[in-house]
């Protein structure tokens, strides 16, 4: 994990640009402290029950990351009177609108981004739309403040090989920076010029125009993550510890203590060139056993097996040993916990735990 976030800063330090990491995959004010760059922040959220937590944790700058429903801003609004600088992301004007009036009728200006969509991944406002972007944008001035542009490429999740990724970084990039020219030569304010995934970061050549990247699976990295190209195996920070319990040696299975309840269902690197089922299987020092993957999963059941295909072989594990599985999605994987125990290197020596939370 230290690793991990220090490749991150180290690549960022050379633009000029904030980081801004997404508490979302951790969920947890330890792993927090580590990843922003002072206790206060700036962090990203994915929900906010995540940014009254890390309120409460001392954070005081805030985006929230997912279009924000009207309902929701009464919080947001106590959250800011709390002496959070809780920003909120939309792409409608009915949501400007709403931001906009929830800022005169309670006095506390609330600020928002428009979000963009740079490769139509999910939601957001197209770039080019230069009549959408401006009435959003005044809309929202009309009470609130607009705080200026965000997006997520989430397609680069899709991208194959270092030239694709590139590719998508300054796709995400041009996207943001166009929108926020627009709103400027309109004569509205865009101060911050937002991109973020964890591909992209790592990846992105120029950032030109952009003042902040946010990123948030890159802290632990995960089987899709290496799938993609952007980590190393060794590189994933998470597992999670089964034990041996059962063989079926006539169907080549050997049972452990952790299923889909243990390990999430997310089943991510289905999509990609190698399947690496529920997850890589690894020995008490996270050294994967050769082609040996979690391949089922039941709620409390895990299934080991030499991948299909290969010719790798069932190590001789006893009744009662222990071994780590690294997951396919760390974000799911570790919502299925509530506490992190934190070990070093290769050992297997707990010397803290961390809490995690959940819920909305």
């Amino acid at each position: 994990m230290e690793r991990n976030i220090a490749r991150l800063r180290a690549r960022l330090a050379p633009h000029g640009v904030t980081l801004r990491p997404h508490l979302k995959t951790a969920k947890s004010v330890e792993v927090a402290r580590q990843v922003m760059e002072s206790p206060q922040g700036p962090a990203t959220v994915s929900t906010l029950k995540e940014a009254e937590f890390f309120a409460d944790a001392g954070v005081r700058d805030i985006i929230y990351a997912v279009g924000i429903a009207p309902w929701k801003l009464a919080k947001v609004i106590e959250l800011r009177r709390r002496g959070v600088d809780l920003a909120v992301v939309l792409d409608t004007v009915e949501q400007a609108q709403a931001v906009a009036k929830a800022s005169r009728e309670s006095g506390e200006v609330i600020p928002a981004l428009i979000e963009i969509d740079c490769d139509g991944h999910r939601s957001g406002v197209l770039p080019g739309d230069a009549a959408r972007l401006v009435e959003i944008g005044r809309a929202l001035c009309d009470g609130g403040e607009l705080r200026g542009v965000l997006t997520h490429a989430g397609g680069s999740y899709s991208a194959r090989g270092q030239e694709a990724l590139q590719q998508a970084a300054e796709q995400e990039r041009r996207s943001v920076v166009e929108a926020a020219t627009i709103l400027r030569d309109a004569g509205l304010p865009c101060p911050v010029v937002s991109i973020g995934s964890t591909p992209t970061a790592h990846h992105a050549l120029d950032l030109t125009g952009v003042t902040e990247v946010r990123a948030g699976v890159f802290v632990f990295f995960d089987l899709v993550m290496a799938g993609i190209g952007i980590c190393n195996v060794d590189d994933i920070a998470l597992s999670v510890m089964g034990t041996v319990i059962g063989h079926q040696r006539d169907k080549g299975w050997i049972l452990i203590d952790a299923g889909w309840m243990a390990m999430s269902q997310d089943r991510g690197t289905a999509k990609q060139a190698v399947n690496q089922g529920y997850g890589v299987v690894c020995d008490l020092a996270g050294n994967p056993y050769p082609d040996l993957i979690l391949a089922d999963a039941n709620q409390e059941h895990g299934i080991i097996t030499v991948r299909p295909g290969s010719d790798g072989k069932l190590p001789d594990l006893a009744i009662g040993d222990r071994v780590r599985v690294l997951p396919n999605h760390a974000c799911a994987t570790g919502a299925q916990h509530r506490t992190y125990n934190v070990v070093h290197g290769g050992s297997d020596l707990v010397t803290g735990q961390w809490q995690r939370f959940g819920g909305w």
